[in-house]
């Protein structure tokens, strides 16, 4: 199972691959609910609260819907659609919000932050977040 950690404070995401022994513990908690970082993700001192996450075709979890299975409903706003215009709606796939051997992508928001950074535990910010921002070339005038 991969973890994508997000630092409010800084701004930036980090990304950690977890063994299966850790991700066991991961099982049958709930979107919302927070977890202790020591055992989840080798993060002494860090309490993180588990936002939402993906299965292994990509179908996010929903907060609101129960259990693990996957469903299809009627969605007319975000997670997991993007809205259009207003009144918009559209059937989707979902996925529960409880935690199961079937979520590939868990991501987690910190809530209390330990002694160490996380670049100094092993993690890895994101790929979006390591490349420098591109300036933008100057406009060409268009001839007529």
């Amino acid at each position: 199972m991969k973890l994508v950690l997000n630092d409010v404070k800084a701004g930036k995401s980090y990304q950690k691959e977890i063994p299966k022994e850790k991700e066991a513990m991961l099982y049958g908690k709930k979107v919302g609910e927070k977890v202790d970082g020591n055992f989840i993700a080798d993060l002494p001192g860090y309490t993180l609260e588990i936002r939402g996450g993906s299965d292994k075709d990509g179908i996010p979890m929903r907060p609101e819907v129960q259990g693990q299975k996957r469903t299809k409903l009627v969605l007319s706003r975000a997670p997991g659609i993007k809205i259009r215009r207003k009144g918009f709606r559209k059937m989707k796939a979902i996925v529960g919000n409880t935690v199961s051997a079937s979520i590939h992508q868990l991501n987690l928001k910190i809530v209390e932050y330990g002694p160490k950074t996380l670049e100094e535990l092993g993690y890895k910010l994101t790929p979006k977040d390591q490349k420098p921002k591109e300036e933008k070339p100057a406009e060409k005038k268009k001839k007529k």
